[in-house]
């Protein structure tokens, strides 16, 4: 069975210039990649530097009714911010989606206590990773128009809880370029109003993802990452969150990682095909065991910007899970029309 270290808590990613490989089961005091010495091999002033990191943190919020994703990105050319609400009973679809040209706010380097909100045109949301006081808060407001109703969140992730085991990783991308990510499934709960309906959020059948993510990812950056949040047949919280990209060695460190009832297990790296296509059955697999899953995606939320030298195309379908999870104590967890999202990422930037 596979098996990956779990390193002693530090400070930061990053000793005397260098990236520190490696995961751990306890957030950074900071990550700030600015601390890299060099990260492309010759020297570069630090606005230079700054526009080649990329970071983004997405949140979700899943119950049997309703499934939230939240995607909040700074790639230094723009920003994005990207609200998701899909009604798995009556199959409707609320979608925000909101391009801001040029660099603005910044993710904090620290999840200890920091906050981030902004203001624009029909939209406002504030974020607040405050692990200092085990929550994480997200407020988000969207205007009603005349093509979409109003949409207003306001989400607490319960951190201190037995279900919660985060997991920080830190990869290298080339020798001295590195990416890093923080993940942690967590109960939620907290209060959605969706064109006047009230959908109240109970942590004890509420749960979600939060996810932070920094690096220096490569020009043309490819990613493909699949998750799902539920219960399983004895009322026990589980979730995946697996992701296929750039990172060098992923058989000794990855983002891979499995919550099954409070417990964290890393997971082997793995190959997500799409042998029809983005929009046909997906298969997720890895050569230990312990991932064999397909995704057939049920609902499609397409993004394509392109411009000079800058591309995007951001393919985020909402579907169902099937097939088996391997956690760290042996147990099979089956996963049988399990409600979750994939997605498909080429960026170029």
């Amino acid at each position: 069975m596979y098996t990956r270290e779990i390193l002693p808590p530090i400070a930061s990613p990053i000793e005397d210039g260098i990236p520190v490989i490696g995961t751990w089961n306890k957030a950074f005091d900071r990550v700030d990649l600015q601390e890299i010495r060099n990260p492309y091999g010759y020297y570069m002033p630090k606005w230079a530097r700054d526009t080649r990191i990329k970071e983004w943190q997405s949140y979700s919020a899943h119950t049997e009714e309703y499934s939230l994703e939240a995607l909040f990105c700074n790639v230094k050319l723009y920003r994005m911010a990207q609200v998701i609400l899909f009604d798995k009973k009556n199959e409707k679809k609320f979608i925000f989606r909101k391009i801001v040209p040029l660099s603005g706010w910044q993710l904090p380097v620290s999840l200890a206590n920091a906050s981030v909100d902004s203001h624009s045109s029909h939209f406002f949301f504030r974020i607040h990773n405050w692990l200092d006081a085990d929550t994480i808060r997200l407020d988000i407001n969207i205007e009603a128009t005349r093509k979409r109703p109003s949409f207003t969140a306001h989400l607490a992730y319960n951190l201190n809880s037995q279900d919660v085991t985060p997991m920080a990783v830190s990869l290298a991308i080339t020798q001295r370029r590195s990416m890093y990510a923080y993940k942690t499934l967590a109960p939620v709960r907290g209060d959605m109003v969706f064109g006047g309906l009230h959908i109240a959020l109970m942590q004890d059948t509420c749960s979600g993802f939060f996810c932070d993510y920094k690096g220096y990812f490569p020009y043309r950056m490819q990613t493909k990452i699949c998750s799902a949040i539920g219960f399983d047949e004895e009322n026990r919280r589980f979730g995946f969150h697996i992701a296929e990209n750039q990172t060098r060695e992923s058989n000794k460190n990855n983002e891979n990682a499995l919550w099954h009832n409070g417990k964290l297990t890393p997971l082997p790296p793995v190959l997500i095909t799409m042998p029809n296509g983005p929009d046909d059955t997906w298969v997720i697999q890895d050569v230990e065991g312990m991932v064999d899953l397909t995704f057939t995606p049920k609902d499609f939320s397409n993004s394509r910007a392109k411009l000079v030298f800058t591309r995007a195309d951001f393919n985020a379908p909402l579907g169902y899970y099937n097939g088996v999870l391997l956690n760290s104590d042996g147990e099979k967890i089956q996963i049988k029309n399990l409600f979750g999202m994939g997605e498909n990422l080429y960026l170029r930037v």
